[in-house]
């Protein structure tokens, strides 16, 4: 009975993973479509979320079942808890990848992006599939130290949605207020995917030591703890 409750356990932490490497594809795919203006397959990202959402809804209905089953405790308890709030960040960086490939349909047969900004948008578009991946990778293998470096990378988003953002305020700005409203929209589902992708590396952290990771920031930051690599 056991054995089949651990493995239902580690079923919910697969069905993680493979959310976070759907939505990582996503986001990338959506990319390219309104770079490029590809219709075909921002409709296929935009219908490719509906599995995301099963394996959201499959993963919560699992995790509550063996809440009700089992009642578990201390780390179980808390594994639990901590996949489904993972779930609900993995679900919604899924919607912002469908809110960007939607956006290239909307804008079909023209882009969303004015040619400038092109380069800003795909290492935006590159930036949040890597972060994905990396919380991929923690999930998997619940190492703590890069859990903690995804914050640390998401400063390179922050960096290029302020970038965007001083791009729009340019008094040189030729592109209309469509455009411009376009961009914003665009720079924001890039900002929140990137955060979701940081708040499920932090949620491990906390699933592995019991600690938010803010806490085990602070204590690597005080005089005489050891600082996390």
């Amino acid at each position: 009975m056991r054995d089949a409750y651990h493995e239902e356990l580690d079923s919910i932490g697969d069905g993680l993973v493979e959310m976070a490497r759907l939505v990582g594809s996503a986001i990338g795919r959506a990319t390219t479509a309104i770079l490029d203006a590809d219709l075909k397959l921002a409709e296929a990202v935009i219908a490719g979320d509906s599995k995301v959402d099963d394996l959201q809804r499959d993963l919560e209905a699992r995790a509550i079942a063996l809440l009700a089953r089992q009642q578990p405790v201390a780390t179980d308890l808390r594994i639990v808890v901590t996949s489904l709030r993972m779930s609900a960040d993995l679900e919604r960086s899924g919607d912002l990848a469908q809110h960007v490939a939607k956006l290239a349909r909307l804008r079909f047969p023209d882009t969303a992006v004015p040619r400038d900004l092109h380069s800003t948008v795909l290492e935006m578009g590159q930036l949040a599939q890597r972060l994905m991946a990396k919380a991929g990778e923690v999930l998997i293998t619940k190492d703590v130290d890069l859990a903690l470096q995804l914050e640390q990378d998401d400063d390179a988003m922050d960096l290029l949605h302020r970038a965007l953002f001083q791009h729009l305020m340019d008094d040189r700005w030729q592109h209309g207020i469509e455009t411009a409203v376009d961009v914003t929209l665009l720079g924001r589902y890039y900002e929140r995917f990137a955060d979701h992708a940081v708040s499920v590396a932090k949620r491990v952290v906390y699933l592995v030591t019991g600690e938010h990771a803010d806490e085990l920031n602070q204590t690597a930051g005080a005089p005489g703890a050891k600082e996390t690599p």
